[in-house]
């Protein structure tokens, strides 16, 4: 059973934060412990803030899901914009574009339990999921 429970556009860099913290309120009402929680909103930081600086505007989607006796939190990170050219180029460690640290989507990969990666010209989108240790 799957439950759309709430997203948030991502317009502007202070929409980055409010991101974070509705997955961490969600992560936590889901039962996740501390650890899960600050992993849930470190992936859903560097989700957002691509999307800001590459695609200028976009949204992160959270949904609740139910696979008895698992619970789980799917994150999906969408927009329109470019697209990214080479896929396996921004899949290593240390790849950047914007100067940063090049952890970016590897890093959202390691924190999470599922990822998958879909660009185009039409837009990116990215698609996790992270299942609760109850």
């Amino acid at each position: 059973m799957k439950e759309t429970v709430s997203s948030v556009a991502i317009k502007k860099e202070w929409d980055i934060v409010g991101a974070r913290q509705a997955g961490r309120q969600l992560s936590q009402e889901l039962g996740f412990g501390s650890v899960d929680q600050a992993r849930i909103a470190t992936a859903i930081s560097e989700l957002a803030r691509n999307i800001y600086l590459y695609a200028k505007e976009g949204e992160i989607t959270f949904e609740e899901l139910y696979d008895l006796p698992k619970v789980g939190l799917k994150i999906v990170a969408k927009d329109k914009g470019p697209g990214i050219n080479d896929l396996s180029a921004v899949m290593q460690d240390g790849y950047s574009t914007s100067g940063g640290l090049g952890a970016g989507l590897p890093g959202v990969k390691r924190l999470m339990d599922e990822f998958d990666l879909v660009s185009d010209g039409e837009g990116t989108k990215v698609t996790t999921i992270k299942w609760a240790r109850l």
